[in-house]
């Protein structure tokens, strides 16, 4: 076997803080006979969310809290979930729920990847040493709030954490952090920014007078939007709102306040409409409001930080409130109350950008002003050097046109290199025909572009699949899935994002999606079933592709069962025990239908559901009944890998070049019975990054039922457990499989297996 390395501990995920409008706890009520679409969105989640699927990573422990109902175009449906863990919030338990117009579940994004057990809530850390620590992230702190006691489950193995917000100020500026301290040890795990600097171009827009919307009140106008709540323009001297008598602002000066004010407002609502209009949502925060922006910072800048935009100036003194600047700001926000909270890994100025270049194009302003382009602070010299970023060829500037490894630690303007290229793949192509420029690929394709408004529904799309730990591998993943949300029926949006993602070197992601034939109903196939005489079961269906709604109808359920023919869902309980062969099939109302076929067995719970069913489950006795890539199984103490009891243990990868290791076992799990595989689980590695490089997967058959990596390093072992009783009556091959990139190696270590019956 080659030699391989000591390992190291994988840096911690990235912390995003989701602000949604809470609706109170989720619970599965009965609803009225006429359904709304968001009524149905929501019985479908909570369906989903009753059933407890293993995607779900739920603990008996997990309680989880449903935020209000997102709705975009096409008829798509987004439900976030919150969830706590013994009472405590869970850092990264965030979750979203997808449904169509007729309340079927089209998708399910998970942020976290590991079922929460701590055996031990009590912190080692006190409160007071965890505040401490949060201050000395900050070289000057104004305030401190108290601690609160969460578990920290953010691309990591969940830990009992304290998270602390300071505010204050570190070398950028003004600054609002949420910083997780390690309630065992003392560390800081991650640090999270509220207060998102932004740079950009000049205060003028045209052609002049340009047309706001002001509130009046009696004789008096004040710069307040009459249809935004919280929506208005001051000066940041004093926090006030801008009034006067009459109903003309400005005298063209760019150095004047109120005629920065003139074009905040004219920006900000400008983006509102575009919002609207293509993408239907309710203002910037979603819930048909947004924030005070403030003209009158003294810096070269502009920024939100959850309650504010300020306004900054160039060199020459002039406010800084164009189109893309103040759309790249209210950006921030969008991404900040979509679900998953702001974006990391190097994202969160893309992001901005991409909403500050889509507004340009919305406005479609002539020359000499804000005309459409993909260039970021094009119309003013902010500090002298023209553009501060290029969104069609972000290395004229200094960025990186592919994407890396190093891209997630890169200083967060520069990451947003990458983004912007693929974005402008993605709407423009690499040789528009609008007067644009071309565009290079880091694989030298040709990509035809789909358009700046297609291309933001998509991107908008998969903000709304968003959970905390984004990162360019996950956005590539909810972008593929959007696309194929949006445009059932049809593979060109899903092939060009794809195509733009290759593009700029963002690597395939074992959760990407698929797109086949076009114009034909898909029905997502469940999985073979399991259950018992007596128990109740609800199995949500779902499909996609034809023209929604959906008719529903089955052949070979077992006695007891039925199926909704307006959901999809399966219900009932069972009667009689039995193996049936199951085919539900979906029409769409222009005829078109997709089936899909999967066994059910029903089983009387007794019987021979008892003891342990893997064969030389701790590796004790070699590779005997293991299938496994040479030098997998093995005694590894004396190479730094210590097996978890006994002295054999299985090694995968660890090599720190591209090496795929394998390791598996068939099993037959009687019918009737419930199973539970476990295993112990060791992961350590060279990589530096929350970004996931390399990778294990454990699948049932063809079922991925988990899949851990880099980000999930951790010291000693971690009890692994997966239901696979919806195996029974089956000899299924329980497989482990791990697939390492070309640097820097991860090692998953694994010892002590077991398939327990019940």
């Amino acid at each position: 076997m080659q030699a391989r390395r000591s390992l190291v501990l994988a840096a911690a995920g990235t912390l995003v803080a989701a602000v949604l409008s809470q609706t109170g706890a989720h619970s599965a009520v009965a609803q009225p006979p006429a359904q709304t679409a968001d009524a149905m969105a929501v019985d479908a989640a909570a369906s989903l969310v009753d059933s407890r699927p293993s995607q779900l990573h739920a603990s008996a422990n997990d309680s989880f809290v449903r935020h209000g109902v997102i709705s975009s175009t096409n008829g798509l449906k987004y439900i976030p979930y919150e969830r706590t863990y013994k009472g405590m919030s869970v850092v990264g338990g965030d979750f979203v729920v997808v449904t169509n117009a007729t309340g079927q579940v089209l998708h399910t994004s998970v942020g976290q990847s590991d079922t929460i057990n701590l055996t031990d809530t009590t912190a080692k850390v006190t409160k007071a040493q965890a505040e401490a620590t949060a201050k000395s992230a900050l070289s000057k702190v104004d305030s401190t709030g108290a601690a609160e006691q969460v578990v920290y489950a953010l691309d990591s193995t969940p830990k009992l954490a304290w998270k602390v917000s300071v505010v204050g100020r570190d070398d950028e500026g003004p600054s609002k952090l949420d910083v997780i301290v390690d309630a065992a040890t003392g560390q800081v795990l991650h640090k999270q920014e509220h207060v998102l600097h932004g740079t950009g171009t000049s205060g003028w827009n045209g052609p002049n007078p340009v047309t706001i919307a002001t509130t009046q009140s009696g004789g008096t106008y004040s710069m307040k939007d009459p249809n935004l709540t919280n929506v208005s323009c001051q000066d940041a001297a004093n926090n006030t709102t801008f009034t006067k008598s009459t109903d003309t602002w400005g005298n063209g000066t760019q150095t004047n306040r109120e005629t920065g004010c003139v074009d905040v407002l004219f920006a900000a609502q400008t983006e509102s409409k575009m919002l609207s209009q293509w993408l239907g949502r309710n203002g910037f925060d979603g819930n048909g409001g947004g924030w005070p922006m403030r003209v009158g910072l003294n810096d070269q800048n502009a920024y939100y930080d959850g309650s504010q935009v300020q306004i900054g100036k160039n060199t020459a003194g002039q406010w800084i409130g164009s189109i893309d600047v103040v759309a790249h700001e209210l950006g921030h926000g969008i991404d900040d109350h979509t679900p998953g909270g702001i974006s990391g890994s190097g994202t969160q100025e893309f992001v901005a950008d991409v909403f500050g270049a889509t507004t340009e194009w919305f406005a479609n302003e002539p020359s000499p002003y804000d005309t459409p382009d993909f260039l970021v602070g094009e119309t003013i010299n902010l500090v002298g050097n023209g553009p501060i970023r290029n969104m069609y060829n972000p290395s004229a500037l200094g960025h990186a046109n592919c994407y890396s490894s190093s891209i997630p630690s890169t200083e967060v303007h520069a990451a947003a290199g990458p983004g912007n290229h693929w974005f402008y793949l993605l709407s423009q192509g690499t040789n528009p025909t609008n007067g644009q420029p071309t565009s290079t690929t880091c694989n030298n394709t040709t990509i035809t572009g789909l358009g700046v408004e297609k291309a933001i529904k998509i991107f908008y799309n998969a903000m709304l699949l968003k959970t905390s730990g984004s990162s360019y591998l996950k956005y590539r993943t909810w972008t593929l899935t959007a696309a194929k949300n949006l445009f059932p029926g049809s593979c060109t949006e899903f092939n060009t994002v794809k195509a733009a993602w290759d593009a700029i070197s963002v690597p395939a992601q074992s959760a990407d999606p698929t797109c086949s034939a076009t114009g034909t109903v898909t029905v997502s196939n469940p999985g073979n079933q399991s259950s018992t005489v007596g128990t109740a079961v609800s199995l949500p269906l779902s499909a996609s592709g034809g023209t929604a709604p959906y008719t529903w109808s089955a052949t070979g359920l077992p006695a007891g069962l039925s199926i909704n023919s307006g959901t999809g869902t399966i219900s009932g309980t069972p009667t009689t025990a039995a193996t049936s062969n199951v085919t539900v099939t979906a029409q769409d109302s222009t005829g078109k239908s997709g089936s899909a076929s999967f066994s059910w067995t029903v089983g009387t719970g007794g019987g021979n559901c008892s003891g342990q069913k893997l064969a030389n489950p701790g590796f004790e006795s070699g590779a005997t009944s293991w299938t496994a890539t040479s030098g997998v199984i093995g005694q590894h103490d004396s190479n730094g890998q210590p097996s978890h009891s006994g002295t054999w243990s299985s090694w995968l990868n660890g090599y720190g070049s591209s090496h795929t290791d394998s390791l598996s076992q068939s099993v037959t799990i009687p019918a009737g019975c419930k199973a539970s595989l476990t295993f112990y689980l060791h992961i350590d590695t060279a990589e530096t990054s929350s970004t996931v490089y390399d990778k294990l997967t454990v699948t049932a058959g063809s079922t991925t039922l988990g899949t851990f990596s880099n980000a999930n390093a951790a010291s000693g072992y971690v009890l692994k457990t997966f239901d696979v009783s919806s195996f029974a009556g089956q000899t299924v091959t329980i497989k482990f499989t791990g697939v390492e990139d070309a640097s820097l190696q991860t090692s998953f270590v694994i010892d002590d297996t077991a398939l327990t019956l019940s």
